[in-house]
């Protein structure tokens, strides 16, 4: 692959379409980028810089950022390579272009068109592309699923999310609002904790007696990513007395709280310890956010569902919407053909 190119091309699109600008990020653009992402329509702070480049080590970033003809920054896409292959980005939940307000349908079937012009002459043969669930735009940013499917890009994975529209809610099922009587009953209290090092303890071993797996991030990680983004990332926790029984991480965006990590003891499951939590998260904490997100009940690029993990997200009243992820061959498209479509 071509390694020598120069970061900034400057592509000519079909017809009467204006050129547009594709520049690899550096840390020059570090304050430009963060920004953008703050004033974006469907960024959140996954994508700002503090978030993104604590796993630089173990992702070689090839984040682009999108000019118009008029040298205006209309667009930013957080990407890394492996090789032929970029994927956007491969480090994050959800990915895909991070637009502002004026981004419209032609105008990204351009965009589209000239990064995709970018990414052959540098070389790449295929281009992995996660979109951004709806529920995170601040107003509607589909413009790339058009785009994607102009392109014929496959679908490689549709993950299952459950999530709680809050303005309007389902009832908890009777089998979870049980639980949550008989936490109260135990004199449980759920509240705000800065213990994420118990916390971390418990949720791994956890995960390494049910899953055999481990969380994805270390200890030092979460506590670094809280220590830099901590309007975003937040820790609330189920206690007996001075006992953590139970505990989950939110990542919390404009309108939605995302559940990062989900986890109780065996002592808490029998006191309905995790059953308290979320009612006290959907309830009180985040009743005013649009969205309250549990994350995928799915493995294998969503070819097995865990039923017995959706049970439980559906039982707070928690119903599915998917995210998707596209493959694009590179090798054998010709990125004009998206921008034919418009007269």
């Amino acid at each position: 692959m071509a390694t020598a190119m120069a970061q900034l091309v400057s592509v000519s699109q079909h017809r009467k379409l204006k050129s547009m600008q594709i520049e690899r990020y550096t840390v020059a653009h570090r304050e430009l980028w963060n920004q953008f992402v703050k004033n974006s329509k469907n960024g959140t702070f996954l994508f700002l810089r503090d978030y993104m480049d604590y796993h630089s080590d173990r992702f070689h970033d090839h984040s682009l950022l999108i000019r118009s003809d008029k040298n205006k920054l209309v667009a930013l896409l957080p990407a890394n390579q492996r090789g032929e292959v970029v994927q956007s980005h491969g480090g994050l939940t959800y990915g895909g272009f991070v637009t502002d307000n004026d981004m419209k349908a032609p105008k990204m079937l351009e965009m589209f068109s000239s990064t995709l012009t970018y990414l052959q002459q540098h070389g790449f043969t295929k281009f992995v592309y996660k979109t951004i669930p709806h529920i995170y735009h601040k107003v509607p940013a589909e413009e790339d699923r058009y785009a994607l499917y102009l392109c014929q890009a496959k679908t490689t994975r549709r993950g299952v999310l459950t999530v709680i529209d809050t303005q309007h809610k389902l009832p908890f099922q009777e089998r979870r609002a049980r639980c949550v009587k008989q936490a109260l009953k135990h004199g449980l209290i759920a509240r705000p904790s800065n213990d994420l090092e118990t916390y971390w303890h418990l949720l791994t071993r956890r995960l390494l007696e049910s899953y055999n797996t481990q969380p994805v991030h270390t200890l030092e990680e979460i506590m670094l990513l809280a220590s830099r983004l901590p309007d975003y990332i937040k820790f609330f926790a189920c206690y007996e007395g001075e006992l953590m029984l139970a505990g989950v991480v939110i990542y919390e965006s404009d309108r939605v709280a995302h559940v990062q990590y989900i986890a109780a003891s065996a002592r808490g499951k029998e006191c309905g310890a995790l059953d308290l939590l979320f009612d006290y998260l959907t309830n009180q904490v985040y009743r005013q956010k649009p969205f309250f997100d549990f994350g995928t009940s799915d493995e294998k690029d969503g070819y097995w569902l865990n039923r017995g993990l959706i049970d439980q997200k559906e039982g707070f009243g928690a119903r599915v919407i998917v995210h998707d992820r596209y493959e694009i061959d590179l090798a054998h498209f010709e990125p004009n053909s998206i921008t034919m479509v418009m007269e």
